[in-house]
């Protein structure tokens, strides 16, 4: 592959306009590019969890499937972001939703049912997790702004919404790997007596 990036300032943008692969420049505030933005604000913070993980694994080897997991996530983001940046181009396949239900079967089974609403917290793994799913509920939601003025392909909206389910339960997992109890929330009033 060559170079994708020969300059990184173009000067263009400077007017509060930005160009799609496609040719076509758009406001900056568009819900295409809010969409664009959100999708690698996960990817980001997916990173992050990702380093974090690596980190942790040092004293959670069970981490290191959690890390297998999640690490092409990162490269699916990016086919999202490259479906939403050129919009006749398809590049998520189905397996990829596949795949996400799969591990989300796999780790429900050992996790067990949830009983109690649960808390972000508990290991700094754990709670970039949480970062994530809302992150990708975030981006979920900028997406589907975006269907509804310009209609996409379901699958990245399908993909969006089956990687937070697989964040949230990857949360999980990670506390039961860690060794560490879940947070459970506790309403207002029950530990007042």
């Amino acid at each position: 592959m060559g170079y994708r990036l020969s300059k990184i300032y173009t000067r263009t943008g400077d007017a509060g306009q930005t160009g799609l692969a496609d040719g076509r420049r758009v406001p900056k505030d568009h819900p295409r590019i809010e969409a664009i933005g959100e999708v690698d604000m996960l990817n980001s913070q997916l990173g992050l969890l990702l380093a974090e993980l690596a980190t942790a694994q040092l004293s959670a080897p069970g981490l290191g499937e959690v890390i297998e997991a999640l690490g092409p996530c990162q490269h699916r983001l990016f086919d999202v972001g490259g479906e939403l940046a050129m919009p006749d181009y398809q590049a998520l396949p189905q397996y990829e939703i596949d795949r996400i239900e799969g591990l989300i079967d796999r780790w429900n089974d050992e996790l067990g049912p949830l009983t109690d609403f649960i808390l972000p917290g508990g290991s700094r793994a754990i709670a970039q997790a949480h970062v994530c799913r809302s992150a990708a509920r975030t981006a979920e939601r900028c997406c589907q702004r975006l269907n509804a003025e310009e209609p996409l392909r379901a699958l990245p909206l399908a993909y969006l919404n089956r990687l937070s389910d697989l964040l949230f339960v990857a949360a999980r997992l990670i506390a039961r790997r860690q060794g560490l109890p879940e947070i459970l929330w506790q309403p207002a009033g029950a530990t007042d007596a």
